[in-house]
């Protein structure tokens, strides 16, 4: 124990100095736009090359994350829930078991695991908190958010990929007390804890951003958009999601706001579908308060994340059953291609759109509007298509249920 002890605080140490390597849900900054270039202008009608793929990950909605040397995704098997770590090649390295796993509706894994240097954090559907060796898939340390920090699970199980800030991991039990949480991320131990509205959480996984001299870490609890003082725990500015009555307010019931929201110097977008729809709010100078700017009801994804490029922004209406580009600056809708809700990404002025019919898109934004340029239908896996695709290295990762693909989306010379 001692000795875990001083390589615990000497990996806090490290940290502290300089911050972790994180690899997390939606790229950097969670904003779903990957640093990929020299990518495919079109696709072979029957999709890009496969390079590997494996049918081996269990029930799960859960995104992959990728780093350089490895993959890392979750999924549940008998009811337990695995954390698998593959190499390039689709090789599976190893798989470790986290506790047991959400079955009772939509089973299988949701929130992607986040990954800082050697140390790796999963969130179960039933709230479980893993840390994990990356090296061995050994378990370090482990709480519960319901039984340990009295939180409330909602109606179809948590979903969040946690957050990682130098020696802290942030997580949402939604409790009366404990809404929001730092824990030290080599211990578990709490460090503060945010009591919010009481709200149990909206199925979000948080963004942690700095203005000014303060980190701000922004979630949605069930009925407010909440922005936090990443070191203390403060709230410091809210706004309520007016869509659902008080007095009819229930699980289920206008309460999933899946959508990390962007931020972009000093103005936050977000897209809640179950909530205030799309919204673009501007930070005060000592990000104390907010002020919103536009708001409109086209912009209603719940859970399929939006991207920003050449100052619009894109996503599917769920309403609409479009996908949409949004003007930043006065929120009217410009442009729709039909092509069904799903999940959207970007990458070399490129973006990626994959339908929750299975339907995998490439999409052109231009002046001139949009255009779908390619598309392939996804065959391999099982049940709903709600994994937000990845882009590393030349790949564009899919993930349905059981089914894991590496395709090749890079020109090769």
């Amino acid at each position: 124990m001692k000795k875990l002890a001083v390589l615990f605080l000497l990996a806090c140490l490290v940290s502290c100095k300089s911050g972790p390597e994180i690899t997390q849900w939606r790229g950097e900054n969670r904003s779903g736009n990957y640093p990929a270039t020299n990518l495919l202008a079109s696709w072979p009608d029957e999709g890009p090359l496969v390079v590997w793929e494996t049918e081996s990950l269990g029930n799960g909605y859960s995104s992959p994350i990728v780093s350089d040397e490895f993959v890392y995704a979750t999924g549940e098997i008998d009811s337990l829930g695995y954390l698998f770590k593959l190499d390039h090649t689709g090789r599976e390295v190893w798989r470790s078991v986290y506790g047991k796993e959400w079955t009772t509706n939509f089973k299988g894994s949701r929130g992607a695991p986040t990954l800082a240097d050697n140390l790796i954090y999963v969130c179960s559907g039933l709230g479980d908190i893993s840390c994990m060796n990356t090296e061995t898939g050994e378990q370090l340390w482990s709480l519960n958010m319901v039984t340990d920090l009295q939180g409330t699970c909602p109606r179809f199980g948590f979903s969040q990929a946690l957050v990682v800030n130098n020696e802290w991991v942030y997580c949402q039990p939604g409790g009366e007390q404990h809404n929001v949480v730092a824990l030290n991320r080599f211990t578990g131990e709490l460090v503060w804890s945010s009591a919010g509205f009481g709200e149990r959480p909206g199925y979000n996984s948080p963004l942690l951003f700095e203005w000014g001299e303060k980190k701000i870490l922004a979630t949605f609890s069930a009925y407010h958009l909440l922005g936090i003082d990443a070191e203390t725990g403060q709230l410091l500015w809210s706004q309520e999601q007016t869509n659902t009555k008080p007095e009819e307010r229930a699980p289920g019931k206008g309460d999933t706001h899946a959508n990390t929201i962007l931020f972009n110097e000093g103005t936050i977008y977000y897209s809640a579908g179950d909530g205030n729809c799309g919204v673009k709010l501007q930070l005060n100078e000592d990000a104390t308060g907010i002020e919103q700017l536009w708001q409109t009801p086209n912009l209603d994804n719940y859970m399929g994340g939006f991207v920003l490029a050449n100052n619009h922004l894109y996503a599917s209406s769920h309403r609409q059953n479009l996908f949409i580009a949004i003007d930043c600056e006065t929120g009217m809708q410009t442009d729709s291609l039909k092509i069904g809700r799903g999940s959207t990404i970007q990458a070399d002025g490129k973006l990626f759109f994959y339908g929750d019919k299975g339907t995998i898109s490439l999409l052109e934004a231009s002046a001139e509007g949009l255009r779908t340029r390619s598309s392939f239908k996804l065959t391999k896996g099982s049940k709903e298509h709600f994994a937000h695709p990845v882009i590393h290295g030349g790949l564009l990762y899919l993930r349905h249920g059981n089914y894991l693909g590496a395709y090749q989306i890079q020109r090769q010379s």
